[in-house]
């Protein structure tokens, strides 16, 4: 498809620097209309202002919508079922929200007969994969139009002078720095990335955090927190029913609060290269903390066993844009399954920066403290079994020495 048979494009629209240059590049380059999505994920004030963004650009069609709830119940809550962390500290809070909008953009381009969708990820990046990977997915057959890999643009500076030339407002400039951090927020996260966090012994500055105070600043006093579950989501804070985007705003608040969810780590991108960022997660924090505790009460050894196998795996697929996939479906319905028993409450204590498990309970739980005593368990386990138990599984152990002699 040529740039003359584009006559609509669906763009990923947030009204920062990338999307609100990429809107004009669009009109002037292809001369087509673009129809601007922007998600309300729970990235705060900055949805309203893409509305005015796009309206100065010339956009007729503006679609803003409010999908937190969905974000959180259908992306979220289903990932965290699978205790899921990339390369043991990123919580993927924006590898998840890649598929919710690629699936809202294509639905928007089918109903508005557009020609192409369109995205403001960098060609150095991952998110440009997320994207494009759920677009393939779900319209096989559609036109693609990333603009960092046709543009000369080459830098943030670039943009900035591009942005002025066009007459583009940019909000949020760092005093007498080159270019603003790059960030990402929704409900579940706020990632910076660039600027001098590109040396990655330049330890950030504490300016740059947004949702949490410092684990010193934090209050001298902890505070406890109940979670209620069922089937592996949290229900209730403190006895207090909430939907799964209630639930994580008040989480968010809580970490936030105290000093919780800050880490900053050199990451693997799929496209090969190491890269360095800063991520705040503070109820994704707290959810992971507590999942694993209720599941350790109700979860059968085995099968919790292999879900931490699966979880890398599973990890990765979502970290690398794969959520369409076959094979995370498939896990997504084995993890699901461990899930009809993750039921109960855990007690949790919050302290300047920590997430402290103090208490759990289920009406399933699989603990039994006459097993497990050190006192008398009135004939509840025979300790004579654990020899044959110990010969059996030693024998091949036992054979093995016996070879080697």
């Amino acid at each position: 498809m040529s740039h003359s048979d584009v006559k609509k494009a669906v763009l990923a629209y947030s009204g920062g620097l990338d999307t609100s240059i990429i809107l004009k590049w669009l009109q002037d380059t292809y001369h087509c209309e673009v129809v601007t999505f922007t998600a309300d994920l729970g990235q705060g004030d900055e949805v309203e202002d893409a509305r005015a963004k796009a309206k100065a650009g010339g956009v007729k069609s503006i679609y803003i919508e409010d999908m937190r709830e969905e974000f959180v119940r259908d992306y979220v809550f289903p990932m965290f079922r699978a205790n899921a962390i990339y390369e043991g500290e990123y919580l993927l809070g924006t590898s998840i929200a890649r598929p919710l909008i690629s699936k809202r953009m294509i639905e928007i381009a089918n109903a508005e007969g557009a020609d192409a969708v369109s995205h403001g990820a960098t060609g150095k990046g991952n998110d440009q994969v997320r994207f494009e990977f759920g677009f393939y997915a779900l319209k096989p057959d559609v036109k693609v139009i990333a603009p960092w890999r046709e543009w000369d643009l080459v830098s943030r500076e670039d943009m900035l002078n591009y942005a002025e030339k066009h007459g583009i407002p940019v909000e949020r400039k760092r005093e007498g720095s080159k270019s603003p951090y790059s960030m990402d927020a929704n409900l579940l996260h706020i990632s910076y990335e660039g600027y001098d966090l590109e040396d990655p012994w330049c330890e950030p500055s504490e300016e740059m955090w947004r949702w949490s105070v410092s684990p010193e600043a934090a209050p001298d006093v902890p505070e406890y927190v109940e979670l209620s579950y069922k089937g592996g989501d949290i229900v209730a804070i403190n006895g207090v029913a909430m939907t799964p985007a209630q639930v994580l705003t008040e989480l968010n608040r809580l970490g936030g609060k105290h000093g919780i969810g800050r880490i900053d780590i050199v990451e693997n991108r799929y496209v090969g290269m190491k890269s360095r960022g800063c991520y705040e997660t503070p109820g994704g924090t707290i959810m992971l903390k507590a999942h694993r505790a209720i599941e350790s009460l109700t979860v059968d050894r085995e099968a919790a066993h292999l879900k931490d196998e699966l979880m890398p795996r599973y990890a990765k697929l979502v970290y690398n844009g794969y959520w369409f996939a076959a094979e995370r479906e498939m896990l997504q319905q084995a993890i699901d399954a461990s899930q009809a028993t993750v039921n109960g409450d855990v007690r949790l204590k919050l302290y300047k920066g920590n997430v402290m498990v103090v208490g759990r309970r289920s009406d399933q739980s699989m603990f039994d403290e006459r097993l497990c005593t050190f006192e008398d368990d009135q004939g509840a386990y025979d300790q004579k079994d654990a020899g044959g138990f110990i010969k059996l599984n030693a024998l091949r152990l036992r054979m093995r020495a016996l070879a080697g002699k």
